[in-house]
Protein backbone atom coordinates (compact mmCIF):
# COMPACT_ATOMS: atom_id res chain seq x y z
CA UNK A 1 0.00 0.00 0.00
CA UNK A 2 1.45 3.25 -0.91
CA UNK A 3 1.39 5.72 2.15
CA UNK A 4 -0.57 8.73 1.95
CA UNK A 5 1.21 11.84 3.08
CA UNK A 6 -1.38 14.70 2.04
CA UNK A 7 -3.79 15.07 4.45
CA UNK A 8 -7.63 15.15 3.60
CA UNK A 9 -8.02 18.35 5.47
CA UNK A 10 -5.23 20.09 3.22
CA UNK A 11 -7.03 18.76 -0.09
CA UNK A 12 -10.38 20.26 1.46
CA UNK A 13 -9.06 23.96 1.57
CA UNK A 14 -9.03 23.73 -2.17
CA UNK A 15 -12.01 22.41 -2.93
CA UNK A 16 -15.02 24.69 -4.88
CA UNK A 17 -17.17 23.66 -1.84
CA UNK A 18 -14.90 25.33 0.78
CA UNK A 19 -14.38 28.22 -1.69
CA UNK A 20 -17.92 29.30 -2.36
CA UNK A 21 -18.75 28.57 1.36
CA UNK A 22 -15.96 31.45 2.20
CA UNK A 23 -17.60 33.34 -0.41
CA UNK A 24 -20.87 33.18 1.36
CA UNK A 25 -19.23 33.26 4.23
CA UNK A 26 -17.93 36.84 3.26
CA UNK A 27 -20.89 37.84 1.42
CA UNK A 28 -23.23 37.20 4.74
CA UNK A 29 -20.98 38.85 6.85
CA UNK A 30 -20.75 42.05 4.99
CA UNK A 31 -24.88 41.95 5.09
CA UNK A 32 -24.49 41.84 8.89
CA UNK A 33 -22.54 44.83 8.63
CA UNK A 34 -24.40 46.76 6.61
CA UNK A 35 -27.56 45.82 9.05
CA UNK A 36 -25.85 46.84 12.04
CA UNK A 37 -25.43 50.34 10.07
CA UNK A 38 -29.02 50.19 8.88
CA UNK A 39 -28.47 49.82 5.52
CA UNK A 40 -30.52 46.24 5.47
CA UNK A 41 -33.58 45.86 7.79
CA UNK A 42 -32.70 43.74 10.33
CA UNK A 43 -35.93 40.91 8.97
CA UNK A 44 -34.36 40.96 5.49
CA UNK A 45 -30.69 39.86 7.09
CA UNK A 46 -32.66 37.01 8.94
CA UNK A 47 -34.89 35.64 5.94
CA UNK A 48 -31.27 36.12 3.66
CA UNK A 49 -29.31 34.00 5.96
CA UNK A 50 -31.84 31.43 6.21
CA UNK A 51 -32.22 31.29 2.39
CA UNK A 52 -28.54 31.90 0.96
CA UNK A 53 -27.40 28.64 -0.51
CA UNK A 54 -25.37 27.46 -3.84
CA UNK A 55 -25.25 24.56 -5.99
CA UNK A 56 -21.71 24.17 -7.62
CA UNK A 57 -23.50 22.54 -10.59
CA UNK A 58 -26.12 25.44 -11.12
CA UNK A 59 -22.52 27.84 -10.81
CA UNK A 60 -21.07 26.11 -13.28
CA UNK A 61 -24.35 26.49 -15.75
CA UNK A 62 -24.37 29.80 -15.58
CA UNK A 63 -19.94 30.76 -15.41
CA UNK A 64 -20.82 29.29 -19.28
CA UNK A 65 -22.60 31.93 -19.98
CA UNK A 66 -21.46 35.39 -17.95
CA UNK A 67 -17.50 33.93 -18.03
CA UNK A 68 -17.29 35.35 -14.75
CA UNK A 69 -16.97 33.46 -11.89
CA UNK A 70 -18.22 35.63 -8.60
CA UNK A 71 -21.26 36.75 -10.64
CA UNK A 72 -21.94 33.25 -11.24
CA UNK A 73 -22.22 32.57 -7.80
CA UNK A 74 -24.27 35.75 -6.66
CA UNK A 75 -26.62 34.49 -9.48
CA UNK A 76 -26.87 31.37 -7.88
CA UNK A 77 -27.60 32.41 -4.59
CA UNK A 78 -29.97 34.82 -5.85
CA UNK A 79 -32.01 32.53 -6.90
CA UNK A 80 -31.93 31.14 -3.48
CA UNK A 81 -33.00 34.17 -1.63
CA UNK A 82 -35.06 35.87 -3.93
CA UNK A 83 -35.82 39.68 -4.17
CA UNK A 84 -33.75 40.35 -0.94
CA UNK A 85 -30.44 39.47 -3.42
CA UNK A 86 -30.40 43.08 -4.23
CA UNK A 87 -29.13 43.82 -0.88
CA UNK A 88 -26.51 41.26 -1.67
CA UNK A 89 -22.82 42.35 -2.90
CA UNK A 90 -24.26 46.11 -2.60
CA UNK A 91 -21.09 48.22 -2.68
CA UNK A 92 -18.38 45.48 -3.28
CA UNK A 93 -16.39 44.79 -6.28
CA UNK A 94 -15.38 40.89 -6.77
CA UNK A 95 -11.69 41.40 -5.69
CA UNK A 96 -13.38 42.14 -2.41
CA UNK A 97 -14.73 38.44 -2.05
CA UNK A 98 -11.87 36.90 -3.74
CA UNK A 99 -9.07 38.06 -2.15
CA UNK A 100 -10.84 38.03 1.57
CA UNK A 101 -11.64 34.72 0.62
CA UNK A 102 -8.11 33.57 -0.14
CA UNK A 103 -6.74 35.17 2.60
CA UNK A 104 -9.44 32.85 4.74
CA UNK A 105 -8.26 29.87 2.53
CA UNK A 106 -4.41 30.72 3.02
CA UNK A 107 -4.49 31.04 6.49
CA UNK A 108 -6.47 27.42 6.96
CA UNK A 109 -3.60 25.76 4.90
CA UNK A 110 -1.12 27.86 6.89
CA UNK A 111 -2.53 26.19 10.43
CA UNK A 112 -2.20 22.77 8.92
CA UNK A 113 1.02 23.30 7.47
CA UNK A 114 2.01 24.52 11.17
CA UNK A 115 0.95 21.44 12.33
CA UNK A 116 2.76 19.28 10.43
CA UNK A 117 6.28 21.39 11.38
CA UNK A 118 5.19 20.91 14.92
CA UNK A 119 5.42 17.14 14.39
CA UNK A 120 8.17 17.00 12.04
CA UNK A 121 10.17 19.20 15.33
CA UNK A 122 8.85 16.35 17.61
CA UNK A 123 10.47 13.53 15.45
CA UNK A 124 13.74 15.35 14.86
CA UNK A 125 13.49 15.79 18.78
CA UNK A 126 13.50 12.39 19.18
CA UNK A 127 15.62 10.64 16.88
CA UNK A 128 18.40 13.66 18.24
CA UNK A 129 18.19 12.25 21.90
CA UNK A 130 18.20 8.57 20.36
CA UNK A 131 21.65 9.20 18.79
CA UNK A 132 23.18 12.13 20.66
CA UNK A 133 26.24 9.64 21.33
CA UNK A 134 26.11 8.13 18.06
CA UNK A 135 29.52 8.72 16.56
CA UNK A 136 30.18 9.22 13.38
CA UNK A 137 32.61 11.38 11.05
CA UNK A 138 31.87 15.13 10.34
CA UNK A 139 32.54 15.45 6.46
CA UNK A 140 33.52 19.27 4.59
CA UNK A 141 33.55 19.15 0.82
CA UNK A 142 32.05 15.77 0.63
CA UNK A 143 36.01 15.00 2.95
CA UNK A 144 35.91 13.30 6.11
CA UNK A 145 36.90 16.32 8.43
CA UNK A 146 36.64 15.16 12.68
CA UNK A 147 34.28 13.21 14.63
CA UNK A 148 30.54 14.44 15.41
CA UNK A 149 27.14 12.88 16.16
CA UNK A 150 24.79 11.59 14.61
CA UNK A 151 22.18 13.04 16.86
CA UNK A 152 24.13 16.30 16.36
CA UNK A 153 23.08 16.70 12.85
CA UNK A 154 19.36 15.97 13.91
CA UNK A 155 19.90 18.78 16.33
CA UNK A 156 21.06 20.68 13.35
CA UNK A 157 17.76 20.06 11.08
CA UNK A 158 15.94 20.71 14.56
CA UNK A 159 17.01 24.06 15.28
CA UNK A 160 16.71 25.28 11.32
CA UNK A 161 12.87 23.85 11.61
CA UNK A 162 12.44 26.06 14.60
CA UNK A 163 13.43 28.73 12.17
CA UNK A 164 10.80 27.58 9.39
CA UNK A 165 7.74 27.80 12.47
CA UNK A 166 8.60 31.26 12.94
CA UNK A 167 8.75 32.23 9.40
CA UNK A 168 5.71 30.36 8.82
CA UNK A 169 3.53 32.21 12.01
CA UNK A 170 5.02 35.29 10.46
CA UNK A 171 4.01 34.48 7.13
CA UNK A 172 0.32 33.68 8.07
CA UNK A 173 0.12 37.02 9.73
CA UNK A 174 1.14 38.48 6.87
CA UNK A 175 -1.32 36.50 4.71
CA UNK A 176 -4.30 37.53 6.80
CA UNK A 177 -5.10 40.29 5.56
CA UNK A 178 -8.68 40.75 3.98
CA UNK A 179 -9.99 44.47 2.38
CA UNK A 180 -13.82 45.74 1.72
CA UNK A 181 -13.39 48.77 -0.32
CA UNK A 182 -15.09 49.10 -3.28
CA UNK A 183 -13.66 48.90 -7.23
CA UNK A 184 -10.48 50.30 -6.34
CA UNK A 185 -10.22 50.95 -2.85
CA UNK A 186 -11.62 54.22 -1.91
CA UNK A 187 -14.95 52.53 0.30
CA UNK A 188 -16.86 55.29 -2.46
CA UNK A 189 -20.18 53.02 -2.10
CA UNK A 190 -19.40 51.36 1.10
CA UNK A 191 -18.26 52.49 4.82
CA UNK A 192 -14.60 51.40 6.41
CA UNK A 193 -16.46 50.16 9.44
CA UNK A 194 -17.94 47.09 7.43
CA UNK A 195 -14.29 46.38 6.52
CA UNK A 196 -13.41 46.45 10.10
CA UNK A 197 -16.33 44.45 11.13
CA UNK A 198 -16.04 42.06 8.44
CA UNK A 199 -12.07 41.05 8.82
CA UNK A 200 -12.86 40.82 12.68
CA UNK A 201 -15.72 38.50 12.36
CA UNK A 202 -13.72 36.71 9.95
CA UNK A 203 -10.05 36.73 12.01
CA UNK A 204 -8.23 38.80 9.39
CA UNK A 205 -6.58 42.36 9.67
CA UNK A 206 -8.01 45.32 7.25
CA UNK A 207 -5.59 45.94 4.61
CA UNK A 208 -5.01 49.54 6.22
CA UNK A 209 -5.29 50.40 2.40
CA UNK A 210 -5.81 48.93 -0.78
CA UNK A 211 -6.71 49.17 -4.24
CA UNK A 212 -9.06 46.77 -6.09
CA UNK A 213 -6.75 43.94 -4.54
CA UNK A 214 -4.35 43.37 -1.30
CA UNK A 215 -1.19 44.25 -2.56
CA UNK A 216 0.32 41.04 -3.52
CA UNK A 217 3.72 41.54 -1.72
CA UNK A 218 1.71 40.12 1.31
CA UNK A 219 1.30 36.78 -1.40
CA UNK A 220 4.99 36.77 -2.41
CA UNK A 221 6.41 36.82 1.43
CA UNK A 222 3.74 33.73 2.20
CA UNK A 223 5.49 32.06 -1.44
CA UNK A 224 8.65 32.52 -0.76
CA UNK A 225 8.15 31.64 3.27
CA UNK A 226 7.06 28.18 1.57
CA UNK A 227 10.16 28.28 -0.70
CA UNK A 228 12.39 28.39 1.68
CA UNK A 229 10.59 25.44 4.30
CA UNK A 230 10.65 23.35 1.07
CA UNK A 231 14.56 24.06 0.70
CA UNK A 232 14.98 23.01 4.32
CA UNK A 233 13.58 19.95 3.27
CA UNK A 234 15.94 19.56 0.23
CA UNK A 235 18.96 20.52 2.26
CA UNK A 236 18.19 17.21 4.40
CA UNK A 237 16.58 14.79 1.96
CA UNK A 238 20.23 15.44 0.06
CA UNK A 239 21.73 14.38 3.23
CA UNK A 240 19.91 11.13 3.59
CA UNK A 241 20.89 10.73 0.38
CA UNK A 242 24.61 11.32 0.51
CA UNK A 243 23.95 9.00 3.97
CA UNK A 244 22.38 5.95 1.69
CA UNK A 245 25.06 5.72 -0.90
CA UNK A 246 26.60 2.12 -0.83
CA UNK A 247 30.53 3.77 0.05
CA UNK A 248 28.55 5.31 2.62
CA UNK A 249 25.90 3.74 4.07
CA UNK A 250 25.36 5.01 7.49
CA UNK A 251 21.65 5.50 6.79
CA UNK A 252 19.20 4.42 4.80
CA UNK A 253 14.84 4.93 3.74
CA UNK A 254 12.98 2.26 5.47
CA UNK A 255 12.42 -0.70 2.95
CA UNK A 256 9.03 -2.48 3.29
CA UNK A 257 8.59 -6.06 2.15
CA UNK A 258 7.47 -6.39 -1.04
CA UNK A 259 8.80 -3.07 -2.35
CA UNK A 260 10.91 -3.03 -5.25
CA UNK A 261 13.99 -0.81 -6.23
CA UNK A 262 14.53 -1.26 -10.17
CA UNK A 263 12.79 -3.33 -13.00
CA UNK A 264 16.19 -4.52 -13.60
CA UNK A 265 18.03 -5.19 -10.80
CA UNK A 266 16.93 -6.88 -7.79
CA UNK A 267 19.14 -5.83 -5.58
CA UNK A 268 18.00 -1.99 -5.83
CA UNK A 269 17.38 0.18 -2.21
CA UNK A 270 17.28 3.37 -3.61
CA UNK A 271 16.72 6.91 -2.13
CA UNK A 272 13.30 7.17 -3.67
CA UNK A 273 11.41 10.07 -0.71
CA UNK A 274 14.79 12.15 -0.34
CA UNK A 275 14.80 11.82 -4.14
CA UNK A 276 11.00 12.85 -4.39
CA UNK A 277 11.49 15.52 -1.55
CA UNK A 278 14.49 16.83 -3.65
CA UNK A 279 12.64 17.28 -6.95
CA UNK A 280 9.03 18.86 -5.45
CA UNK A 281 11.27 21.28 -3.60
CA UNK A 282 11.97 22.72 -6.99
CA UNK A 283 8.24 22.98 -7.92
CA UNK A 284 7.90 25.02 -5.07
CA UNK A 285 10.57 27.04 -5.47
CA UNK A 286 9.63 28.21 -8.72
CA UNK A 287 6.11 29.49 -7.18
CA UNK A 288 8.14 31.88 -4.95
CA UNK A 289 9.04 33.29 -8.21
CA UNK A 290 5.32 33.81 -9.91
CA UNK A 291 4.47 35.10 -7.07
CA UNK A 292 7.08 37.63 -7.17
CA UNK A 293 6.06 38.32 -10.53
CA UNK A 294 2.62 38.82 -9.17
CA UNK A 295 3.68 41.80 -7.56
CA UNK A 296 3.97 44.64 -10.36
CA UNK A 297 0.33 44.63 -11.83
CA UNK A 298 -1.24 47.70 -14.06
CA UNK A 299 -2.73 50.74 -12.31
CA UNK A 300 -5.31 49.93 -9.47
CA UNK A 301 -5.17 45.98 -10.45
CA UNK A 302 -5.29 44.15 -13.78
CA UNK A 303 -6.09 39.89 -13.51
CA UNK A 304 -2.53 38.72 -14.41
CA UNK A 305 -1.96 37.16 -10.86
CA UNK A 306 -5.37 35.72 -10.64
CA UNK A 307 -4.63 33.07 -12.93
CA UNK A 308 -1.50 32.50 -11.30
CA UNK A 309 -2.61 32.08 -7.72
CA UNK A 310 -5.22 29.40 -9.33
CA UNK A 311 -2.59 27.05 -9.65
CA UNK A 312 0.07 28.03 -7.08
CA UNK A 313 -1.99 28.52 -3.83
CA UNK A 314 -3.38 25.28 -3.82
CA UNK A 315 -0.44 23.35 -5.60
CA UNK A 316 2.59 25.28 -3.35
CA UNK A 317 0.19 24.04 -0.02
CA UNK A 318 -0.52 20.61 -1.01
CA UNK A 319 3.10 20.17 -1.90
CA UNK A 320 4.35 21.74 1.63
CA UNK A 321 1.71 19.28 3.49
CA UNK A 322 2.94 16.46 1.51
CA UNK A 323 6.55 17.44 2.06
CA UNK A 324 6.54 17.89 5.57
CA UNK A 325 4.59 14.75 5.94
CA UNK A 326 6.43 12.46 3.71
CA UNK A 327 9.90 13.61 5.37
CA UNK A 328 8.43 12.98 8.89
CA UNK A 329 7.61 9.34 8.45
CA UNK A 330 10.99 9.24 6.59
CA UNK A 331 12.77 9.89 9.55
CA UNK A 332 10.71 8.40 11.94
CA UNK A 333 11.49 5.19 10.00
CA UNK A 334 14.92 5.79 9.14
CA UNK A 335 17.39 2.97 9.44
CA UNK A 336 20.82 4.21 11.15
CA UNK A 337 23.97 2.13 10.74
CA UNK A 338 26.00 2.88 14.19
CA UNK A 339 28.41 0.17 13.22
CA UNK A 340 29.03 1.80 9.61
CA UNK A 341 29.69 4.95 10.97
CA UNK A 342 32.07 3.41 13.37
CA UNK A 343 34.22 2.31 10.57
CA UNK A 344 33.97 5.05 8.26
CA UNK A 345 35.04 7.20 11.21
CA UNK A 346 38.07 5.69 11.46
CA UNK A 347 38.58 4.58 7.57
CA UNK A 348 41.25 7.52 7.67
CA UNK A 349 44.09 5.79 9.67
CA UNK A 350 43.26 8.78 12.14
CA UNK A 351 43.57 11.82 10.12
CA UNK A 352 40.79 13.47 11.83
CA UNK A 353 42.48 14.08 14.68
CA UNK A 354 45.01 16.25 12.42
CA UNK A 355 43.67 19.54 14.10
CA UNK A 356 43.87 18.40 17.36
CA UNK A 357 47.97 17.50 17.00
CA UNK A 358 48.40 20.77 15.22
CA UNK A 359 47.23 22.91 18.17
CA UNK A 360 49.02 20.81 20.57
CA UNK A 361 52.55 21.88 19.16
CA UNK A 362 51.17 25.94 18.66
CA UNK A 363 51.08 25.24 22.43
CA UNK A 364 54.49 23.66 23.34
CA UNK A 365 56.36 26.70 20.79
CA UNK A 366 56.23 25.86 17.52
CA UNK A 367 54.93 28.65 15.35
CA UNK A 368 51.57 27.91 13.31
CA UNK A 369 53.37 27.25 9.80
CA UNK A 370 55.96 25.06 11.26
CA UNK A 371 53.80 23.43 13.15
CA UNK A 372 51.00 22.67 10.34
CA UNK A 373 54.55 21.68 8.36
CA UNK A 374 54.94 18.55 10.77
CA UNK A 375 51.36 17.51 10.84
CA UNK A 376 50.74 18.06 6.96
CA UNK A 377 53.81 15.99 6.02
CA UNK A 378 52.99 12.90 7.94
CA UNK A 379 49.07 13.59 6.70
CA UNK A 380 50.51 12.70 3.29
CA UNK A 381 51.72 9.77 3.89
CA UNK A 382 48.61 8.56 4.93
CA UNK A 383 46.82 9.66 2.22
CA UNK A 384 48.98 8.28 -0.31
CA UNK A 385 50.39 5.11 1.52
CA UNK A 386 47.61 4.27 3.70
CA UNK A 387 49.71 4.42 6.57
CA UNK A 388 48.84 5.04 10.52
CA UNK A 389 48.93 8.56 11.56
CA UNK A 390 49.43 8.50 15.08
CA UNK A 391 52.43 5.66 14.23
CA UNK A 392 53.61 7.98 11.80
CA UNK A 393 53.77 11.01 14.17
CA UNK A 394 55.17 9.36 16.83
CA UNK A 395 58.21 8.36 14.92
CA UNK A 396 58.59 12.48 13.86
CA UNK A 397 61.54 13.49 15.31
CA UNK A 398 59.89 16.85 15.78
CA UNK A 399 56.83 16.04 17.35
CA UNK A 400 58.46 12.86 19.40
CA UNK A 401 60.88 15.54 21.58
CA UNK A 402 57.94 18.32 21.87
CA UNK A 403 54.29 15.49 22.78
CA UNK A 404 54.92 12.57 24.74
CA UNK A 405 53.18 9.55 23.78
CA UNK A 406 50.45 9.56 26.69
CA UNK A 407 49.92 13.10 25.44
CA UNK A 408 49.31 12.16 21.97
CA UNK A 409 47.17 9.35 22.43
CA UNK A 410 45.20 11.52 24.41
CA UNK A 411 45.25 13.83 21.34
CA UNK A 412 43.43 11.08 19.61
CA UNK A 413 40.58 10.45 22.09
CA UNK A 414 37.11 10.70 19.69
CA UNK A 415 35.33 12.09 22.95
CA UNK A 416 37.66 14.70 23.50
CA UNK A 417 36.45 16.42 20.12
CA UNK A 418 33.10 16.01 21.45
CA UNK A 419 33.04 17.25 24.99
CA UNK A 420 30.70 20.48 24.24
CA UNK A 421 27.57 18.07 23.24
CA UNK A 422 25.74 18.99 26.26
CA UNK A 423 26.40 22.12 26.17
CA UNK A 424 24.99 22.56 22.28
CA UNK A 425 22.16 20.36 23.30
CA UNK A 426 21.23 22.95 25.87
CA UNK A 427 21.42 25.79 23.37
CA UNK A 428 19.03 23.62 21.09
CA UNK A 429 16.92 22.28 23.25
CA UNK A 430 17.07 23.54 26.75
CA UNK A 431 17.43 22.00 29.46
CA UNK A 432 14.84 19.12 28.26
Amino acid sequence: MIPRYTRPEMEKVWTDQRKFETWLQIELVVCEALSQIGEIPAEALREIKEKASFDIRRIDEIEKVTKHDVLAFLTNVGEHIGPLSRYLHYGLTSSDILDTSLALLLKEASELILQDIHRLLETLKKKAFQHKETLMIGRSHGIHAEPITFGLKMALWYDEMKRNLLRMQRAKETISVGKISGAVGTFAHIPLTVEEYVCMRLGLKPAPISTQIVQRDHHAEFFTTLAILASSIEKFAVELRHLQRTEVLEAEEFFSKGQKGSSAMPHKRNPISSENLSGLARLVRSYSLAALENIPLWHERDISHSSVERVIAPDATILIDYMLNRLTSLIENLIVYPENMKANLEKMGGLIFSESVLLRLTQKGLSREEAYGVVQRNAMRVWEKGEDFKTLLSQDETLRGLIPQRELDALFDVWTHLKHVEDIYRRVFGDS
